[in-house]
């Protein structure tokens, strides 16, 4: 979705895809160990 919305923005100039570009980027930067808690601790991970 970011590649996309910066790829619209290039393309289009529409504030509103770069508005939506920076605000993934910045949820990528503040909430990666939010990420990681999606898998629940009771799961068993096979290798």
């Amino acid at each position: 979705m970011r590649d996309f919305s910066w790829k619209y923005f290039t393309m289009t100039g529409d504030v509103e895809s770069y508005l939506l570009y920076k605000e993934i980027d910045h949820q990528d930067i503040v909430e990666p160990e939010e990420q990681e808690d999606l898998i629940p601790d009771d799961m068993e991970l096979s290798l």
